[in-house]
């Protein structure tokens, strides 16, 4: 009966989220991060597997209506007929000039790369013979394709990244310079007709990106929304006693795995830029939130070498906001505007607003305008606190929209969450935020790694042995060990720091999702960085709670654990639940305050008892008659008055 009904689909939906759920409590009880099994739930119920999540849902709408690809494309142009709408707008964009292909026609190497690019998997060979020059073509749509053809005696070396993508190709002077154009952000082809087709596949990149899918929209909005909350535990004034060597031991966190990392993906094969530096860059940022919660429960919070990790694991995550910046100002060729000047437009802003988090927001708020809202009794959440996270709410939309401008949102919301860092009294900004968004942002960041991560692994890239293999390679080499060994200087508590840097939640997934998302990362480079990051994500944990405790015996610190039950629908990798148990519980000062009052008002409860004069019992006036209104009742009462003379 009836028609057709969404209810499959919403059914289909909610038991996802039930398995994404389910795989949070499972990680949770275990004690381990749950982003390998969410992630791993996500595979498998996604459209790759099971398909419980249709496929519609997960690509974004360009990807599914608009096509690039077109068997009788050259026939068209020569025949001057239609080309449809997505790649005569290409044609319209002045992206590619058929002049600069004038020659391309006769090279048999055109045809068959142009036969290539139509997004099948296949392996072809070709030789033609047209001289002595030799073409290699390496294809990463699943597919390789080498033709030796004759023109000349020139050598050409085409690398082309991502699924049906254009990426680096990089030709020898040798070949007539007539017939590539370089497109910004694509790169040099060999036939107008593979100029218009990568160039049509490129702007349906960055339409997808400014207009993704629902759960890849969900799931960034919950990431910007993590990072914000991660800024406001930044602590300046425990910053100033440890940063300094913090800040090296940052450094040498962020960097070495962009370098090395770098160089590991050119001795795969692939170029360094953009494929070797966006994988240096998806290794470089440290989970703050593992380390927190570990800290928090071995009660060393508070040592210096608990607020060493920290600070550096702050910094860390400033550079590589940093990094994510430069690297997607890049866009495929050098820029001097977005490149340079804006990443040192964004330093100064992040210097203003680290000076405004400390001197203005404390005196504006605390001082100004959270004084002149009124009180009320019995409302459950007082004007200040809604005056509080609507301030919060301005600041990160104003803050995120400003760093967009110079490259990246992210970097204005850990701003933001830094510009409430100093309120008073502590931790009630958080406590604010937290109270109405941590349900909210927990789901999200299921979703992030449910949907946005596993819908965009290519599974038959992540599971073969050649992204096994090499990912191990990365994940143990320039993934962990170079966090590990970040600290040489810091005396005994080295291998501890070291150990509590290599830890990775949503931060360096989410680079290595966009940058694959921008053709920065091809499919294969993708499944090796994603590898990498579960070896990271998978032992982080583990060893750090081994190292840390082995430390604690052998110095004799006296850790008190963390007792504070953690929230049940909070993921147990969330960046921003790291409250210590000094955070949360009340401190000696505040418990002091709390009894002095108590006294003071009992005290003052007794001078007022005090102070009750009782009148003396005059038995004639008092005496009750019987028609007394008051009647046995009254008259019962009477001895008792007596007795108070």
């Amino acid at each position: 009966m009836g028609g057709a009904s969404s209810y499959i689909a919403m059914l289909c939906i909610a038991g996802f989220l039930a398995a994404t759920w389910t795989a949070t409590k499972i990680s949770k009880a275990l004690g381990v991060s749950d982003i390998v099994l969410v992630i791993t739930t996500g595979v498998v119920f996604g459209p790759g597997i099971l398909g419980l999540v249709s496929e519609e849902y997960t690509e974004c709408e360009q990807t599914r209506h608009v096509k690039c690809q077109d068997p009788e494309l050259k026939y068209k142009l020569d025949n001057g007929l239609e080309l449809g709408p997505a790649l005569g707008r290409i044609v319209n964009m002045d992206y590619c000039h058929k002049e600069d292909y004038h020659g391309s026609s006769s090279h048999g190497s055109s045809d068959s790369h142009a036969a290539d690019t139509q997004g099948s998997s296949h392996s072809s060979s070709q030789d033609a013979a047209h001289g002595s020059a030799s073409h290699e073509v390496q294809v990463a749509d699943n597919h390789t394709s080498s033709v030796d053809a004759a023109h000349g005696s020139a050598s050409h070396e085409v690398q082309a990244a991502d699924n049906h993508t254009s990426a680096q190709h990089a030709s020898s002077v040798g070949h007539d310079a007539g017939h590539g154009r370089r497109l910004a952000g694509g790169g040099s082809y060999h036939s107008y007709e593979e100029c218009l087709e990568k160039s049509c596949e490129s702007d349906i990149r960055t339409q997808c990106q400014l207009t993704p899918d629902v759960f890849t929209l969900i799931g960034h909005a919950g990431v910007a929304l993590m990072i914000f909350e991660s800024g406001m535990h930044f602590d300046f004034d425990k910053a100033k006693i440890v940063g300094p060597w913090a800040c090296v031991v940052a450094v040498f966190g962020t960097f070495t795995p962009l370098v090395t990392g770098a160089l590991l993906t050119m001795a795969f094969g692939y170029g360094f830029f953009p494929q070797g530096v966006s994988a240096g860059t998806a290794l470089a940022p440290t989970s703050v939130g593992i380390a927190l919660r570990l800290l928090g429960e071995a009660g060393v919070l508070q040592e210096n070498f608990g607020q060493a990790i920290i600070t550096a694991a702050f910094v860390d995550d400033i550079l590589s906001l940093v990094l994510f910046n430069v690297l997607f100002s890049l866009g495929g060729e050098f820029n001097i505007i977005s490149v340079v000047v804006y990443p040192i437009i964004g330093i100064v802003f992040m210097a203003i607003g680290m000076y405004g988090a400390m001197a203005f927001w404390p005196r504006f708020l605390d001082g100004w305008l959270l004084k002149k809202l009124p009180v009320k009794e019995g409302k459950k959440i007082p004007y200040s606190d809604e005056a509080l996270f609507l301030s919060m709410i301005l600041v990160l939309l104003a803050y995120g929209t400003i760093t967009h401008f110079l490259g990246t949102h992210l970097w204005g919301c850990f701003i933001a969450g830094m510009s409430f860092a100093c309120l008073s009294p502590p931790h009630h900004a958080h406590h604010v935020w937290s109270k109405q968004t941590k349900r909210m942002t927990s789901w999200m960041i299921r979703i992030f790694f449910a949907c946005t991560v596993a819908f965009s692994i290519p599974l038959e890239k992540l599971l073969s042995l050649d992204a096994f293999w090499k990912g191990s390679i990365m994940g143990i080499g320039p993934c962990i060990l170079t966090k590990v060994c970040c600290g040489p200087f810091m005396g005994k508590e080295k291998w501890v720091i070291g150990w509590a840097m290599v830890g990775r939640a949503e931060f360096a997934y989410l680079i290595a999702q966009m940058a694959a998302a921008g053709n920065m990362l091809n499919q294969e480079m993708f499944s090796i960085v994603i590898w990498a990051l579960l070896y990271a994500t998978i032992f982080a944990p583990f060893i750090f709670r081994y190292v840390l405790n082995r430390y604690i015996a052998a110095e004799g610190l006296q850790g008190q654990p963390d007792e504070h039950e953690h929230d049940p629908d909070e993921p147990a990798h969330l960046e921003h639940d790291t409250h210590s148990r000094e955070e949360r519980r009340p401190s000696a000062a505040s418990v002091d305050a709390d009894v002095e009052a108590a006294n003071a008002d009992y005290k003052a409860r007794m001078k007022d008892l005090e102070e009750i004069k009782v009148q003396p019992f005059d038995n004639e006036a008092t005496r009750l008659s019987p028609a007394s209104p008051v009647g046995k009742g009254g008259q019962c009462c009477a001895p008792f008055t007596g007795a108070m003379m």
